[in-house]
């Protein structure tokens, strides 16, 4: 009997054991496993609280990634921002179309110059001999002449004009000449400045106007009617938008009516030469600055700039110059910038000049010679 009740109060003491075993089975197994050579506290679930994420679990000793921590001061670092790429990229598109537009003027202007040696029609102007210098101020001016050659005559100038692209002001000036003007030309005598170009062509005429009103010319060119007409109609196959100041028809092969209208190459030039009225030379000079203000500012027109490198070639395939098409190119800007108008003298200036007689009995404009080198100065410096 006693046997029995001992093994029955061994028996609900090992039941007692076990149920407070497992009610103290976590601090055991957390308390054992600091013994267990195979666990470590890494390889151990950490068992949430009730309502709560579990923050860590057994990984088998790695650690999850980890994402950017807080810098030194607090604040996440900022990303690394990729190298920007569009100036570059705008740099070379801009030297690409450069280099485009540089092809493309080349190509037009040797096209221009080879269609104008295959004018059967055309009188070639062959080059001559000019002596030309900068000016002290580094500009280039062109001496640009208007040639009457005619069989069986003399040339003679019947424009002179001289155009300056790079000077200090940086756009067109254009500076006219009446060619009754009476001038001392070296070696000649006092005579009118346009019999010059009949005794020693674009050389002589630029020692002219170099020892009578202190103008140098580096460049030359000189352009016949017809090659006139050409490049006016190559440039403005709609005409050149003029305002003609009164009705022509004296000695004119084309009639011209008064008023705004389109003309052509032709009508252009007979328009500008046109001097049988009671103004003589005075209007007609006035004429031809108003062609030449015209003609620049047709140019703001995008089509009339692409045509101008091939008419530039067509220019100096029937003319005569020595002007290099690297300076045309470098004074782009400024040629465009005429579009807005070109600043014009004409020499004489007023109250400058009276009537005389040449030695030949001709009527001539006899000039104060040091009032118009001051008006010339002024022109170039303003």
């Amino acid at each position: 009997m006693d046997s029995r009740k001992d093994r029955n109060k061994k028996l609900y003491e090992d039941l007692a054991g076990a149920d407070k075993g497992k009610l103290f089975a976590r601090r055991q197994i957390t308390q054992e496993s600091n013994s267990d050579p195979q666990w470590t506290t890494e390889d151990m679930e950490i068992l949430p609280d009730e309502g709560q994420t579990p923050t860590a679990r057994r990984t088998g000793g790695k650690q999850p990634p980890q994402g950017p921590g807080p810098s030194s001061n607090g604040k996440a670092p900022r990303p690394k921002k990729p190298q920007k790429r569009k100036k570059h990229r705008f740099l070379r598109f801009f030297v690409k179309l450069i280099l485009l537009l540089l092809i493309f003027c080349v190509g037009a202007y040797f096209a221009g110059k080879w269609t104008a040696n295959q004018g059967a029609d055309m009188d070639k102007q062959e080059a001559i001999t000019f002596n030309g210098f900068k000016n002290s101020d580094g500009s280039s001016n062109i001496l640009l002449l208007g040639s009457d050659s005619r069989e069986g005559e003399n040339a003679r100038a019947d424009t002179i004009m001289v155009l300056q692209l790079d000077g200090p002001a940086k756009k067109p000036k254009l500076i006219s000449f009446m060619r009754d003007t009476l001038v001392d030309i070296p070696g000649v005598g006092q005579t009118k400045i346009n019999a010059a170009y009949a005794y020693g062509g674009a050389e002589l005429l630029r020692k002219t106007l170099k020892q009578n009103f202190g103008i140098e010319c580096r460049y030359y060119t000189i352009v016949d009617f017809q090659s006139f007409e050409s490049v006016i109609d190559t440039l403005f196959p709609n005409g050149v938008t003029i305002d003609a100041e009164k009705d022509m028809s004296k000695n004119l092969e084309v009639p011209i009516k008064a008023g705004k209208q389109q003309m052509d190459g032709l009508t252009l030039l007979q328009y500008a030469r046109f001097r049988m009225d009671e103004e003589g030379d005075f209007g007609r000079v006035r004429r031809q600055q108003q062609v030449m203000n015209a003609v620049f500012s047709g140019m703001k027109n995008p089509l009339v700039l692409a045509k101008l490198p091939f008419a530039g070639g067509k220019v100096m395939g029937e003319a005569a110059t020595n002007l290099p098409m690297s300076y045309l190119l470098k004074n782009t800007i400024s040629i465009a910038k005429g579009a807005g108008g070109v600043d014009r003298l004409s020499i004489p200036v007023d109250d400058s000049w009276s009537y005389g007689v040449d030695y030949a009995g001709g009527s001539v404009l006899v000039i104060d010679q040091d009032k118009n080198q001051k008006a010339i100065k002024s022109f170039w410096e303003k």
